[in-house]
Order: structure tokens, then sequence, then C-alpha cells
């Protein structure tokens, strides 16, 4: 089936003459968008692009549909132009805080999309602390934010969660006896340990204590988590990090469960100035729809 996000594709391959630039600006993997782009030409019933090793051209055949796609793309910009207007979201900016690993990873996509719709409305993303953002919705600095752990009470948008997990070197006593349900924070809080923060109060050591522990042996205290794995690798101790942190390469390491577990999520919450924000409001609707 043919939807807006194929012919936007196929404008924008046709523009850059080049598929893997054309996915990264649609938001999409580069093999997702050749697939995309084969089933666009077999619905179709004929070739769009011709594909060699230095550019991807528009075939004779394929001219004139691309141009009908960017007049239909012009017409339906033209539409929400005239909708946006009549709801105050032609021009503007928002701001929007978040804590780094949320800002890096599970926003960008969702956000390019937003934008691709609402091309007036300019999103400024600030990277904070969980306190840091905490106090930005407290003060109006920010129109929306991303929080840990949200209350029920705040309305918060949950965006997504994860699940804790102990990250030891591969060859590490416990990895080695570790059983299937994991293992307890008593254990981990016992060894020689990396702390990661994360840029949150929420980490290894709040959870430890939360548990009535302390860590034994903090040997390292380091903000991000990919610093916190490249240092279990090396082997100088072990860490407790969200399962969403870990390295796509986990040579040298090993990651079980907590047990019992233990969950974060995140969710979006609005300022007092973010409620009567048209754009905030606009960019909260689009974020319900593509969770």
């Amino acid at each position: 089936m043919m939807n807006l996000s194929h012919w936007r594709l196929m404008v924008a391959v046709a523009d850059s003459g080049n598929i893997t630039r054309a996915a990264e600006q649609a938001g999409m993997t580069q093999s997702a968008a050749s697939q995309a782009i084969t089933r666009l030409e077999s619905t179709l019933g004929l070739t769009l692009f011709a594909r060699s090793r230095q550019q991807v051209r528009v075939t004779a055949l394929g001219e004139p549909i691309l141009e009908h796609a960017r007049a239909m793309l012009a017409h339906l910009d033209a539409i929400r132009a005239l909708v946006d207007d009549s709801h105050g979201l032609r021009h503007g900016r928002l701001r929007l805080g978040s804590f780094p690993s949320v800002i890096s990873t599970l926003l960008p996509p969702m956000l390019r999309d937003f934008q691709l719709r609402h091309p007036g409305i300019e999103v400024v993303s600030l990277e904070g602390t969980d306190e840091e953002v905490e106090a930005w919705l407290a003060d109006g600095a920010i129109d929306l934010g991303v929080v840990l752990n949200p209350a029920r009470g705040r309305q918060a948008l949950l965006l997504g969660g994860d699940a804790w997990v102990a990250l030891l070197p591969g060859t590490h006593e416990l990895a080695r006896r570790a059983t299937s349900r994991g293992i307890t924070l008593a254990e981990l809080a016992a060894q020689p340990f990396i702390l990661a923060t994360g840029g949150c109060k929420v980490n290894g050591q709040s959870l430890v204590r939360q548990a009535g522990l302390e860590l034994d042996d903090v040997r390292v205290t380091v903000r991000d988590w990919a610093s916190a794995c490249a240092l279990v690798r090396e082997g100088m101790g072990v860490s407790l990090v969200p399962e969403s942190s870990l390295p796509d390469n986990l040579r040298g390491l090993r990651h079980f469960p907590l047990d019992p577990g233990i969950r974060r999520e995140f969710g979006l919450v609005c300022s007092a100035r973010g409620q009567t924000s048209p754009a905030a409001q606009a960019l909260r609707e689009h974020l319900a729809a593509a969770i």
C-alpha cells in the first residue's frame, strides 16, 4: 500500500540521487528506504529509479510520476499551512527539555516527523539532568519536559520505559553463577562499582539506597552510560544501567535482570505555559499518535 512517506521518500531520492542520504532525511534506515522504494515500484508495476554505484537516477517513466508526486505534496503542504494558520501553528517556537538518553535516542525520529508536518514551528531541544528539567518546567522556561517516573496526577504522556540491568565483565564471578532470575542489588552493591548517573537523580546509587543498602566500593563516577560500559568492559567494576543504554557491541560484557526487577518510565509533562501553547499541544498530540 502506498502512503505519503513513500512519495516523500521518492522525492528525497530524486533530489539527493542517493538512497542513504534520502533515508536520513526521512528518518529511516537505508535498508528500510530501499525496501520502501522496491514496494512502491512493485505496486506501480514500473521502475522509478535506475541504480548504479555512483548515483540513483529517475527513469524516463518515473519523471512524470515524480512531478505528480511533487505537486501532490505541495498541495498537501498548502492545506496543512491553511489548517496551521487557523490553529495558530503557522509560525512559532517551543522549548522541549529532556535528560540525555531520551533526547538522543527516542525523540529525534518523532521530532523529525513533527517538523515535516509543521515546518513553521521551531523546536528547541534542551538537554539537562532530570532535576534541571523539573526546575525548567516549574519556572516556565520550557513548554514541555520529559521527566522520570512521573506521578499520576501530572497527566504525563508516557513515552516509554525500560528495565535496570546489572552489567558485568564477561569473566566476572557473578556472571558465571548468575541464574535466570538475575542478580540482586545486594550482590551488586558488594562489588567494586562503576557509578553512572546518566544525568539523572535516579541511578545506581539511589536505587541501592532505596533498598536499604550502600555501595561498598565506588571506583569511578561518570555521567554517561557509554563511559560506564567501557569501564566495565575493562574489568574495573560492575554497574547498574538502563537496558536501553546497553551498547550494540556487547563483546566482553554480560548483562542480567535484577532480582527483583526494577523499571523506569519517562513521560512528557506540560509546564503552565505549555498548556496554553498551540504548538506544544500539537506536539503532544503528535507524540501520542506516534507511540
